[in-house]
């Protein structure tokens, strides 16, 4: 397995991040995680100056602070993921979206690189003082739900509400504490500091 890493993201990396996008829509693939990219491409500087203005942001009922990186293939030092870390849950969250968001560009998906990705994001959580995590996924997607599972996530409802989301929803939590106990020497060796 390649080596990994989370970078902030940086104005060096705009013509990459604006790629990475674009696969999302060449595939046709949803996209989350990314800190808002997606309704920036014709400003990424602006969407710079947002995450820092999410990054030191006041917690509120619409907004919380959050984190987003790049997660950066060390072979090739190519953004092949994001992931998105709030540092709080407001009312909305606690009902869809959770702690993490985070996407593998579709080139890249089942190589096993967004467990990696989750493992860095709990390693975050627990800076953050984040004991336990929310997250949500898709019920079909079988990859995001592995993810979770492989970290020791525990899904703890399934879900549907026709007004909010228009397909079935999984939420799971997840011991951040005991996640990183129980998969450092597993994730660890994977990461490129």
């Amino acid at each position: 397995m390649d080596r990994l890493r989370h970078e902030v993201p940086s104005i060096e990396r705009k013509d990459e991040a604006l790629q990475y996008i674009q696969e999302f829509l060449d595939y046709g693939s949803d996209i989350n995680g990314v800190g808002g990219l997606d309704r920036y491409l014709d400003n990424y500087e602006e969407w710079l100056v947002k995450l820092e203005e999410d990054r030191i942001r006041v917690p509120s009922e619409e907004k919380v602070p959050a984190d987003t990186y790049f997660l950066v293939r060390e072979n090739d030092n190519r953004i092949i993921g994001m992931i998105n870390i709030r540092h709080c849950l407001n009312r909305n969250l606690r009902i869809i979206g959770g702690h993490i968001g985070y996407s593998i560009r579709p080139s890249e998906r089942q190589k096993g690189y967004n467990k990696v990705n989750l493992y860095l994001g709990l390693l975050r959580c627990q800076e953050l003082g984040i004991d336990e995590v929310l997250m949500d996924c898709d019920a079909k997607n079988l990859g995001s739900a592995k993810t979770m599972q492989a970290l020791g996530g525990k899904m703890i409802r399934e879900w549907h509400e026709p007004d909010i989301y228009k397909t079935y929803l999984q939420d799971y939590t997840i011991d951040v504490d005991d996640a990183i106990k129980t998969y450092k020497k597993v994730y660890d060796p994977m990461i490129w500091k």
